[in-house]
Formats: C-alpha cells, structure tokens, sequence
C-alpha cells in the first residue's frame, strides 16, 4: 500500500501542472471544469460498484459527503491559503453569481424528493421512484443548460500573467491530465479500500466514513489542485474546481446514479435524510454568499472550514 499512498501528491502536482497549461490555451473555465469532470468521472466508477453491491445509503453519503467536501473543505482551504499569500482575490463575478443560484437549485432538487416522499410513499412507493426519476431528468437538463451559458453567454477569463506562455500542447495537456487521473482512480479506491477497515476498527460509523472520510480520501488530488491554483492567484480555475465539482455532483453524477440503478435493478432514490438535507442547505448557503460578490479573502476560507468542521463533528455523534 505504500506506493499508492505517496504516489497521490506527486500525481496531484502533476494534475495541477496540466490542468495549468491546458487553462493557457482554453481558458480557467474549461480547464476547471475538465479537471473537476474527470474527479468525478472515477467517482461514479467507485460508486457504480457501491449500488452493484446493494450500498445505497452509502451512495447517498458519498454523495453529500461530496457536495459538502468541494464546498466547505476544498473552496475553504483554497480560499484560506490564496487570502494568506495574496491579501484579497478576485474573480468572475457574473459566473460566481450564476453559480451561486444554481447551487440553491441543486439543494432545491435534492430536497424536493426527500420532503414529499413521506407522503407519496404512503400511497405508492413506485410514486416515489417515479418522482427521483422525474428530477433526475430536470437535474440533467439544467445541468446542460447551465454548461451551455457559461461556455458562450460570456467570455471565458484569462490572465496572461498568471498563466504565461505554455510549453505543452493542449493535445499534451489534456493526454497527461486524462492519464494521471487514471492513475489518481486506481490510487484512491486502493487508499479507500485500505482506510476503510482501520476506521470500522475504531468503532466509526459507516455513515460517517460515506460522508467525510470516503470523499477526503477518494477526491484528494482534486483537492490538492484546487487548493495550488488558488495559490497562484488562479481564482477562476480554482472555485470551477471546487463550485463546479459540487454542481456536477449534484446536478449530473446523482441523476446518472439513479438510471444506472434502474438499469442494474436496485433502484436509488433521491431521498436523502434530514441530516444530510440540513448540511446540503447550509454548505450551498453560506458557499453561495461567499462567492457572490466576486471577491475572497482568507477570513471567508476560515469560515467555510469552520462549519465543515462543525458539521464533521456532528456527524460523527451521530448515531449508527
């Protein structure tokens, strides 16, 4: 196991090189979104065989573990540590105020079905998975309109200074990037398979591993990418990273789970608990209000880590 475990940093660093040189030639926008794609891409692998095995609330935790991770964790760290070495950042603003509304309607989306769900299912639980299904459509279509503004209703930001001129090609880019984040796939489910059976040994709940530790251990090199662009002054690339990641999750990954389930036969519901609903409304809130006036400093990053913090605590006195 002791390659895998210190093979993620150097593959980050790789990760954050290419996605750094692709960006130079597409724009922060695009790269972010191709490096927060192809995170999620190994994610839905991993959970693919999580629904297979008959792990749906597993599934469901990993998936607001996730949300909860790319906005709290990853935009807090990224936030905290750019706001440390350069005072004040900035970004696009119109894209941070979109981004923001859309991530109310990913909450909404996710709530939706898990409020009327108690009262459809006593009539019919075929009502319930019909709803999840119905939403799951709407979730993908939104999704894909959404991608459709950004990439053409404004003009993609770019800052010559920060990015420079790149010696790689975006052919060799986009190679090494899909290539490392292969690697980074395999690396992570081995790093979850071995953390796994140590924190059950400690008497942690599963339902906790689902919602913080999984989504740390699987995602780290996701995290470390974002959080060195934000370094760089990369603010664009960094929160499409962490805002985009969360968006993706929410709006494409879930509903593509659901019609995998049906198709594998154990359906998965949008119906989540109101321990996740809470922390799902309360992470797009206060990630919403941070990026909506286009600029971040460090004392927001250490806002976003605090209720990360507080939430992670909860969930870990939470019952089994």
């Amino acid at each position: 196991m002791a390659p895998p475990r210190w093979g993620v940093v150097p593959l980050a660093a790789l990760i954050g090189e290419a996605t750094e040189h692709l960006a130079s030639h597409t724009g922060p926008r695009l790269g972010g979104f191709l490096n927060a794609t192809l995170g999620n891409a190994a994610e839905l692998i991993i959970t693919f065989f999580a629904i297979r095995a008959g792990l749906l609330d597993l599934v469901k935790a990993s998936i607001t573990g996730s949300i909860l991770g790319n906005l709290l964790l990853v935009m807090g760290l990224s936030i905290l540590v750019g706001g440390i070495r350069h005072k004040q950042q900035k970004f696009d603003r119109v894209q941070a105020g979109v981004d923001s509304t859309m991530l109310i309607l990913a909450i909404i989306a996710l709530v939706a079905p898990s409020l009327f769900s108690h009262a459809i299912e006593e009539v019919s639980h075929a009502s319930v998975e019909n709803l999840s299904i119905g939403v799951a459509i709407a979730m993908i279509v939104v999704y894909g309109l959404s991608l459709v503004y950004s990439f053409t209703a404004s003009a993609p930001i770019v800052h010559p200074a920060a990015h420079g001129e790149s010696s790689w090609s975006a052919r060799k880019s986009l190679g090494v990037l899909l290539l490392a984040t292969v690697f980074i796939a395999w690396m992570s489910e081995v790093l979850v398979g071995a953390v796994e059976p140590v924190l059950e040994h400690l008497g942690w709940s599963e339902f906790f591993l689902g919602i913080i530790i999984i989504p740390i251990v699987g995602n780290v090199a996701e995290h470390l990418v974002a959080v060195q662009v934000a370094a760089k002054n990369q603010m664009d690339m960094s929160l499409q990273i962490s805002i985009g990641s969360s968006l993706q999750i929410a709006l494409f990954v879930a509903p593509i789970l659901v019609f995998i389930s049906l198709l594998m036969g154990n359906p998965l519901t949008l119906v989540f608990n109101q321990f996740e609903l809470i922390a799902l409304a309360a992470a797009a809130l206060i990630a919403a209000l941070v990026a909506l006036d286009g600029e971040s400093n460090w004392m927001e990053g250490a806002q976003l880590l605090i209720v990360y913090v507080i939430l992670a605590m909860a969930f870990f006195y939470l019952p089994a």
